[in-house]
């Protein structure tokens, strides 16, 4: 089934600027999605073992509390 996808002109400048003459929009669009989802798996983890998680945590919530007090 195809949808339909309104693009600004300068997105659509930006597409076409990485499709290959052989490749449709799909095609660019699918490959972008794809390199996104490498790099998301690829960071998946990798605060496993430090306590970086609980400093990103406490620093989120110190910027909700300053926000919050403005």
């Amino acid at each position: 089934m195809n949808k339909t996808i309104r693009l600004t002109a300068e997105t659509h400048s930006a597409l076409e600027s990485l499709k290959d003459d052989d490749e449709t929009f799909n095609d660019v669009v699918a490959s972008l999605l794809e390199a996104r989802q490498e790099t998301i798996r690829d960071g998946a983890g990798l605060w496993e073992g430090t306590d970086a998680a609980e400093k990103a945590r406490a620093a989120r919530t110190s910027m909700k509390q300053d926000v919050g007090s403005r």
